[in-house]
């Protein structure tokens, strides 16, 4: 074979052997990362997930890379404070020219959780110290966790869940206006609690009094054209019936509780026939192009494997409905090929 040849055959090889951008992902996006959430910023992605001990960053322009994708320790509470322990759910966006980091701590006495929020100043929140702003409450001050803020109609709200009284018992759905990203003003106003049988499993038996342990938590704004949703957890974590409620604001006024109206059915549960179990504590994100609708939420491999660490953060496209409303369909089956949100590189 002359030399002609060999270059030719040789840059065939050299084109065949170079690697191709992938196309598809697999679910569980990470083996563990309960209550998972992202925020969307000048072609990257900033995503969270509950540690307990401290809030970690990971920052990505492919949501589906996050196991080899750039992460940080941003917030390491001092020891002995009431937000030392039992850090869950933080959720960092961008507010106003400045970085906020919301989530739920306490003492090591779960009874103490209060929801608290960091404020960081840098453009980028890999970057700058994030500096506690302090616990973030209305005036009833009671237990409070699953903080997420939104902005609809020019103004900031933030949803969680909490109790009514002091005691553990059941867990409701709250919103409040806000001042500023970092200040409730005003009363909190109950939009949903536990009533249908989907949101009222949670027996814990002797381990809990009241031994009912009624659950919504988790709630997260989604918005599509002028409508707009809060989808939230139900049931306990702790059961195989964990699953995802719908409230949708048929009024004008979001802190109007009668101008929230509840789907009677869960909109996303657990499959038994695709091996995913109590999926929830949920939140959204786009395509980097903008044209699809994700929703990123934890679920277990097996039944009966509860609150733990055995929860992994999973992504799937969601469509809509005629009537507006969200439709997330089944979860899918681990290791089944999807194709990357759109426009992702």
């Amino acid at each position: 074979m002359n030399r002609k040849w060999l270059i030719v055959l040789g840059l065939v090889v050299a084109g065949c052997s170079t690697a191709q951008p992938r196309k598809t992902f697999t679910n569980p996006l990470l083996p563990t990362g309960p209550d998972p959430y992202s925020f969307y910023k000048d072609g990257y992605y900033y995503y969270t997930s509950s540690s307990g001990k401290r809030l970690v960053l990971t920052k990505t322009k492919n949501i589906t890379d996050l196991k080899t994708a750039e992460k940080k320790i941003i917030y390491t509470p001092p020891e002995g404070t009431m937000w030392s322990k039992e850090l869950w759910a933080p959720e960092v966006m961008f507010m106003q020219g400045k970085w906020y980091a919301y989530f739920a701590a306490d003492d090591g006495d779960n009874n103490h959780h209060r929801m608290y929020v960091a404020e960081n100043a840098n453009a980028d929140p890999m970057q700058g110290e994030w500096v506690l702003k302090g616990q973030i409450h209305d005036p009833s001050n009671k237990w409070a966790i699953d903080g997420d803020v939104f902005e609809y109609q020019g103004k900031l709200y933030m949803a969680w869940s909490g109790w009514e009284g002091d005691k553990n018992g059941q867990q409701d759905i709250y919103i409040a206006a806000m001042k500023n990203p970092y200040s409730i003003e005003g009363n909190r106003v109950r939009i949903s609690f536990p009533q249908y049988d989907w949101e009222t499993h949670g027996d814990l038996g002797a381990q809990s009094n009241p031994p009912q342990v009624n659950v919504n938590e988790g709630p997260q704004f989604l918005q599509h054209n002028k409508d707009l949703f809060i989808v939230f957890s139900a049931s306990g974590c702790w059961t195989d019936f964990y699953a995802l409620g719908l409230l949708r604001l048929t009024g004008t006024d979001p802190l109007n509780a009668k101008h929230w109206t509840k789907h009677p059915q869960p909109v996303f549960k657990g499959s038994v026939a695709n091996g995913v179990y109590s999926p929830g504590h949920n939140s959204f994100f786009k395509s980097p192009d903008g044209k699809e609708d994700w929703i990123l939420y934890h679920a277990n491999s097996n039944p009966g494997d509860g609150c733990g660490n055995k929860r992994s953060p999973r992504a799937q496209l969601f469509t809509w409905n005629a009537d507006g409303t969200p439709n997330f369909g089944e979860p899918v089956k681990e290791g089944q090929a999807l194709a990357l949100p759109s426009g992702s590189k």
